[in-house]
């Protein structure tokens, strides 16, 4: 398929999911998986300010926990905070380079010793409103074009619009509320997958990805789905049921029906 082809599909998917009760969270994973598909990158995350202006990780595009080790130091230092601050994108940045990661070594490092060589981050920008920033992430020692960055930009453009819709510029304690609803939502989410990978004896990325299949096939929302889980109110082998058809071999369900 044309990569001009499959980029219009994908904006279209995108733009098919903005009803009136969209899930956020859910719109922005996909968002995420979408962007190292059509940009070529390794690694995506999408972070947000909360209510007082500090960056959180609200979706990433693979649940490894040193990819998102890496997206928490990104909310005390790094490019995805210069780029909020500023609301300019900060491009092709070789974290081999000394001088240019000097303002942020102990990110830099362990982003080299995760295995990243090029980083980048672009704005979430609506107008003058900066909400958050893309973090891209290549292994390969190669810089992204010009044509590129402009899609990765247009990417970042359909995040916020998704996260501002409904929204105005002139209500920002909606916007704010809404925003730190989403962060502790994927808190929620974070504790569920933890959960049920420790329960059903599996990574946390199979237990995510089993875990939001099943809450899409029944139009739930994750958040509202995970906080059934964590207090015991949903019988979590419904949702292995579902999964084991579809996979080579379901994860095992180390606890009875009630998961205890």
């Amino acid at each position: 398929m044309a990569r001009e082809q499959r980029i219009t599909e994908v904006f279209v998917e995108i733009a098919d999911t903005l009803i009136d009760d969209f899930d956020v969270l859910d719109l922005l994973q996909r968002l995420s998986t979408r962007c190292v598909e059509l940009l070529d990158v390794a690694s995506v995350g999408i972070l947000l300010a909360d209510v007082h202006g500090d960056l959180r990780t609200v979706a990433a595009s693979d649940e490894r926990t040193q990819l998102l080790e890496l997206f928490a130091l990104q909310h005390e230092q790094g490019p995805c905070v210069e780029c909020y601050r500023s609301g300019q994108p900060r491009t092709n940045i070789d974290l081999s380079r000394r001088e240019t990661t000097m303002a942020w070594a102990q990110f830099a490092t362990h982003a080299r010793r995760t295995g990243y060589a090029v980083t980048h981050a672009i704005p979430l920008r609506l107008r003058r409103r900066n909400v958050g920033a893309l973090s891209l992430f290549q292994t390969e020692p190669r810089h992204l074009d010009d044509d590129d960055l402009v899609l990765a930009q247009a990417l970042a453009d359909v995040a916020t619009i998704a996260i501002l819709q409904q929204r105005t510029l002139e209500q920002s304690h909606v916007e704010k509320g809404q925003l730190q609803t989403a962060l502790n939502n994927r808190i929620l989410i974070e504790q569920a997958k933890g959960l049920l990978a420790e329960r059903w004896d599996t990574s946390p990325d199979e237990a995510f990805a089993t875990f939001r299949k099943y809450a899409r096939a029944r139009h739930l929302r994750l958040a509202e789905l995970a906080h059934q889980v964590i207090d015991g109110s949903y019988d979590t082998t419904a949702i292995l049921a579902e999964a084991a058809p579809h996979a080579g071999k379901a994860p095992s369900n180390r606890g009875g029906p009630d998961g205890s």
